[in-house]
């Protein structure tokens, strides 16, 4: 008998020691902070070897990732291990760095209790399967999310007065500038690109044909590389990414924070008159913005509608003759790179609408159809919605011929 309840006392316990930082300052030296707090698990995974507690062979570390949110690759093969069975209990430095938000870490404990894993932080002992122990961890958590929230204000404020000061704070890298000890330095070649882009728009006195023609010439927008390696940009320009760039207050040496605009510290690469002279003209030719524009001609079926040719999102547009305005539903594509990439004829925005509410009004009127039509939805499977889409595609290039 005293021998069974030996056995037992001494089973073993698989012990994962997870570890988080969230900078990456450090990370390179031969002791860091990830090391710190993986030898106090040790540590205390000895003091509990009575017990039969052992650490299992494999680390999960996470450096440089954020606690407010689980998108960490440690922790989520962690949580795999766990559900697969090859943990009994998890181990922390603190509580904070498995999770600073409640809601996450509400989560992560219903995990473990599923799979009837313990959890300990070292510096803050307490047991998860008492009714106690889980008093004090969410009071634990509530300030440990107090702190990020606090930290997140403070980091809000601290960019808010760096660009009222005229100090460029971050964010991607802009064409004609690098970045250098966190200020904007001029790039002489990519300068001299900028300022032609600015005098072809008012030489082609529109956004498409600017793109054609920077197209053409093999120009794309800023290639940079990341601190992790990683190579983005250098994309083909569009209509959205030219505006962009034309309406962009840091080529007159400015910043803007908000609806603030402030003197910055860095060099222009763009003459302010240039720069006032291609504004005008946008602001004349009605261009309203990309992405941010609003519905404010009552576009029915804006974000709807697909290109039959491309699959690509058609876009709500008009023109003006006189008094009247035509409205238009155009190809996003052709939109953005010009009809050359997509030859699709635009369609013609009362006649489109007008087919799709009949189309609409047709399955109320038929309870049957009304019936099916509510279960396709329910069941998020929406069949009749794909037909009368296919439908209305085809009317809509066959009104547009």
């Amino acid at each position: 008998m005293k021998k069974r309840i030996s056995t037992e006392a001494t089973k073993s316990v698989r012990c994962a020691i997870y570890t988080r930082k969230s900078t990456e300052e450090g990370l390179e030296q031969e002791f860091n902070s990830l090391d710190a707090q993986r030898e106090s698990a040790e540590a205390f995974i000895v003091s509990q070897r009575h017990e039969g507690w052992q650490a299992v062979a494999e680390s999960y570390d996470d450096g440089g990732f954020t606690g407010g949110n689980m998108e960490r690759p440690a922790l989520k093969r962690l949580l795999a291990h766990i559900k697969a069975g090859k943990i009994d209990c998890v181990i922390v430095y603190k509580v904070d760095r498995l999770s600073r938000s409640l809601m996450d870490f509400a989560r992560i404990i219903e995990i473990f209790d599923s799979q009837r894993v313990s959890f300990v932080s070292v510096t803050q002992q307490f047991n998860t399967a008492t009714s106690m122990g889980r008093l004090v961890l969410n009071v634990l958590l509530s300030f440990a999310q107090f702190e990020r929230e606090m930290i997140s204000e403070r980091v809000r404020d601290k960019v808010a007065a760096s660009r009222r000061r005229g100090k460029w704070s971050g964010g991607m890298p802009l064409l004609g500038y690098t970045v250098e000890n966190t200020k904007l330095l001029v790039d002489e070649i990519e300068a001299t690109s900028v300022r032609q882009m600015f005098e072809l728009y008012l030489e082609h006195q529109s956004l498409l044909p600017t793109v054609r023609e920077l197209n053409r010439r093999g120009w794309t927008t800023k290639r940079w590389v990341t601190k992790k390696g990683d190579r983005r940009g250098g994309r083909v320009f569009t209509r959205n990414a030219l505006y962009k760039l034309l309406t962009n207050v840091t080529y007159i040496g400015k910043i803007k924070y908000k609806d603030e605009t402030h003197v910055g510290e860095h060099a222009a690469i763009v003459p302010v008159e240039l720069f006032n002279r291609v504004q005008t003209n946008l602001k004349r030719n009605g261009q309203s913005g990309g992405t941010l524009v609003r519905n404010k001609h009552s576009a029915l079926l804006k974000g709807l509608l697909h290109c039959k040719s491309c699959g690509c999102g058609m876009t709500h547009s008009f023109s003006c003759k006189g008094n009247k305005r035509y409205r238009y539903y155009v190809c996003g594509t052709a939109m953005q790179r010009g009809w050359s990439e997509c030859p699709a004829p635009s369609v013609p925005a009362g006649e489109i609408e007008r087919f799709v509410v009949e189309q609409i009004r047709t399955i109320g009127e038929d309870p049957a159809l009304l019936k099916q039509t509510t279960i396709d939805v329910q069941q998020r499977k929406p069949c009749r919605v794909r037909a009368i889409k296919r439908r209305t595609e085809v009317a809509g290039s066959s009104d547009a011929r």
